[in-house]
């Protein structure tokens, strides 16, 4: 029995000792923790088709919308679809241009003065019935009657005269916008007036280069749009901006040397923040810049219309 006792006593020895050689033998195991898979790049942007552009005078529109009409022709010049109508055909024209973007997607461009700016907002209104997208809505001392922007507009641009009779449409847009918004009254330019305001050759040039890039611009976040409102001063050419976005301020900077080097006029700097021109600024203070879809040249900010003859409001 003693023999047998040694035996097993001897036997357990061994096995804990063959049990520690492998131990010893194998690696310790490291806990791990399990790996996250990374999250997929976005895929690339790909640049939209080109946009379809629809004008629409205001009344009497072949008489004092004129302006559409070069602009329409300006656009057709560089490559778009751009066909000008009569507001009174509104709606007859927004079942076209849902009927259009349903047989084939492209970005909805609508451009619209006096009644013509009512007009753009109504057919806006339409599409969004169906969950269509519109691109740019310019509208140009649109009615008093004009609605408000809906929701499925991205950018939207008001250049208007708040004391016309005529138009004087302070568009503004629907609760929960989230798009791009820029209004800009000419009230204190005595050489803008209802009936010549959509005329410009300069707003021209720059709705033009708007709707050129407009394809080729990615999807900005919701939130980095900043609404903007101007009073633009008498005597300065009109910056479509399209929203502003918000930047810090770093140490040394001043309102003028945020305004040279973002290259924007130092009084949309000053109304956009509600700030004198000659504000001290406080390092990690947010600013609000307007932002440009299309840069200007160097230095257009602080250019000065030519003389023009006085006209008198109508």
């Amino acid at each position: 029995m003693i023999h047998v006792r040694r035996l097993v006593v001897l036997a357990a020895v061994a096995l804990l000792a063959l049990s520690s050689g492998m131990a010893a033998a194998s690696p310790a195991k490291s806990k791990t923790t399990a790996a996250v898979p990374a999250a997929p790049p976005p895929p690339p942007f790909e640049p939209l088709p080109p946009p379809k552009v629809y004008l629409f005078r205001g009344a009497m529109g072949p008489i004092f919308s004129t302006g559409m009409d070069r602009l329409g022709e300006k656009l057709t010049q560089a490559g778009f679809s751009a066909d000008v109508y009569e507001f009174t055909l509104c709606r007859l024209i927004g079942n076209r241009v849902i009927a259009s973007y349903k047989e084939k997607a492209a970005p909805i461009v609508l451009i619209g003065h006096s009644m013509g700016g009512l007009c753009s907002i109504v057919i806006s209104e339409m599409a969004a019935k169906e969950n269509i997208p519109i691109s740019l809505v310019i509208a140009i001392d649109p009615a008093h009657a004009t609605g408000d922007v809906p929701l499925n507009v991205e950018r939207f641009i008001n250049i208007f005269l708040s004391d016309s009779v005529l138009g004087g449409g302070d568009v503004v847009a629907v609760p929960g916008f989230r798009g791009h918004y820029a209004s800009y009254d000419l009230k204190e330019n005595a050489r803008v007036s209802h009936i010549n305001i959509e005329k410009s050759d300069d707003i021209h040039r720059q709705i033009v280069e708007m709707v050129t890039k407009l394809p080729r611009i990615p999807p900005q976040t919701q939130a980095d749009a900043v609404p903007l409102r101007y009073l633009v001063p008498a005597d300065t050419l009109v910056e479509l901006w399209d929203s502003g976005v918000r930047l810090p301020v770093r140490r040394g900077d001043t309102m003028e040397s945020i305004a040279a080097a973002n290259r924007v006029p130092l009084w949309s700097l000053a109304q956009s923040n509600s700030l004198a021109e000659d504000a001290q600024l406080t390092p990690g203070q947010t600013i609000i810049v307007p932002r440009h879809l299309t840069p200007p040249e160097p230095a257009a900010a602080m250019a000065m219309p030519p003389p023009a003859p006085a006209t008198s409001r109508k």
